[in-house]
């Protein structure tokens, strides 16, 4: 299977890739499949020299790439998000083979990255600037948006192909090139990815707009974040990892769009159609395994139908289909390594400890390897649990009560994360208080529908640890290009502004 998905995609005899029997021999990075725990290949990392030799030739492709007008390079762009509908099914294959999503999350990934590429199409025509009157005689001001640069974008292992496409499609048409730095759980869809967008970028004329380096922090990741060449890092992963990316950046005085961690809720009222709201919280809460930045992990129900929705999700979490990620049927595929399953079981055990009652799950899956049962516990009483307060990457879901709408809200905002909120309830009121000024703290928040499933048309981030980032849709596309504001005196006198004379 492996096999056949690389050779597709054009990875069997890339120059990066080398077999698995020979990756130790030849010094490389072995990727494994977490569904298995088999090697599926190796790929040859970054040294330093060969990561300056890609940020050199980007610079350079940035030189020229800039002055092509933005409409052309949305044709660019166009033609590369055809290339990926050509290769959906393999590239969502590789998806579900290397970081573990089941069939169906893999091709959805890709797709967002075709949607994005339409996006960018049409937003390639509209980077308006703004006219403002000015208070001179005979003066125009106003301003424009232009190409920033050469951008760097870090990438987690749990959307191997769709935040890179967030960035590079809309930095494409802004008149940015890009150095891509994937994780190293998911370099083999990386290749891929970048292979195809440089392939048609260079048919076109346009070579070196999509860079890619692969190595470890020490070796790559600390010269990106440092790279004055760079000046914008698109980065997403932990929280831990934005500060320190964060202040690297900031000392040089570059960018940075940070895409960080979540601790979501989903705020369950009295009034809520539990048959909307059920199939819902599960998807958000076991999806990818839990292994989302959006995943839910805390539900807060009013006090008087909590046993009702917690028997519900009990009964439903007993049909989720756990197993192979590329069978059909499959729900629920593993955690991305031992490390993943090692933290499941820390923060159930932390629960325990602390008052919670595991409600279902709570343990290894019987199928073994990096299988685990999803988890509903229940809070007690006193509705704290610390645990809680902590992201953890896997499929555990915390259940806490509340009495008034107003507490619930409290809730949710009483973590260091600020990323995605959902509030089911059939009350308009309610819903309008929780999306109110005084309501959630987070970059998104939605009225009967989970936490989960972005579309590319809304900007994508959050507040507080979760970085302050805005990536894909709306006008998030201004992170990517500077801002230049303009006077043109057409007039024949010197007219200086706030009346001020200087004769």
């Amino acid at each position: 299977m492996s096999d056949s998905i690389l050779k597709a995609l054009g990875l069997e005899g890339h120059p990066r890739v080398v077999k698995a029997s020979e990756a130790a021999s030849r010094g490389a990075h072995l990727v494994h499949n977490p569904t298995t725990g088999a090697p599926i290949a190796g790929v040859t990392l970054d040294t330093a020299a060969s990561y300056d030799a890609t940020v050199a030739a980007s610079v350079k492709a940035f030189d020229s790439w800039r002055s092509v007008p933005a409409p052309q390079r949305g044709l660019v762009v166009r033609a590369i998000g055809e290339e990926f509908r050509k290769h959906k099914d393999a590239l969502g294959a590789l998806v579900s083979l290397e970081v573990g999503k089941i069939r169906q999350e893999g091709l959805g990934e890709v797709q967002e990255t075709i949607d994005i590429a339409d996006f960018a199409v049409g937003l390639s025509r509209q980077l308006y600037g703004l006219t403002m009157p000015s208070e001179r005689p005979n003066h125009r001001m106003f301003e424009q948006w232009l190409p920033l640069g050469p951008i760097g974008v870090i990438s987690a292992f749990n959307f191997p192909n769709a935040v890179w496409a967030w960035n590079s499609m809309l930095a494409a048409v802004c008149g940015d090139t890009t150095v891509w730095k994937p994780s190293l759980l998911a370099p083999l869809t990386a290749i891929a990815s970048n292979q195809i967008a440089d392939k048609v970028a260079t048919a076109l004329g346009h070579p070196g707009v999509f860079g890619l380096v692969m190595g470890t922090d020490a070796e790559v990741g600390e010269r990106m974040t440092a790279d004055p060449r760079l000046p914008l890092i698109s980065a997403t992963g932990s929280s831990r990892m934005g500060r320190i990316v964060g202040q690297v950046v900031a000392k040089r005085f570059g960018r940075c769009l940070l895409e960080l961690g979540g601790n979501n809720a989903v705020i369950v009222d009295k009034s809520a159609d539990l048959s909307l709201a059920i199939p819902a919280i599960v998807f958000a809460a076991v999806g990818t395994a839990g292994q989302r930045c959006t995943t839910t992990r805390r539900l807060i129900v009013h006090e008087s139908i909590v046993d009702d929705v917690t028997a519900r999700l009990k009964r439903a979490y007993e049909t989720i289909r756990i197993g192979d990620p590329l069978a059909d049927g499959t729900l629920v595929g593993p955690l991305i390594n031992d490390r993943a399953v090692e933290a499941f079981e820390r923060a159930v055990k932390e629960a325990k400890s602390q008052g919670g009652t595991v409600v279902c799950g709570g343990e290894r899956h019987f199928l073994g390897g990096r299988f685990v049962q999803p988890t509903i516990i229940r809070v007690p009483a006193s509705n704290r649990l610390p645990i809680s307060d902590e992201e953890t990457f896997a499929p555990i879901l915390y259940v806490f009560t509340f009495k008034e709408v107003a507490e619930a809200v409290a809730m949710n905002n009483g973590v260091a994360q600020g990323l995605s909120s959902a509030i089911f309830t059939d009350s308009v009121r309610n819903a309008e208080r929780f999306l109110s000024p005084a309501g959630s703290d987070c970059g998104i928040a939605n009225v009967n529908i989970g936490t989960s499933g972005a579309e590319i048309g809304g900007a994508f981030g959050g507040e507080k640890e979760t970085g302050g980032g805005r990536e894909s849709g709306s006008d998030s596309w201004k992170a990517y290009m500077r801002r230049q504001t303009c006077t043109v005196n057409y007039g024949a006198q010197l007219t200086l502004a706030q009346g001020i004379r200087f004769e």
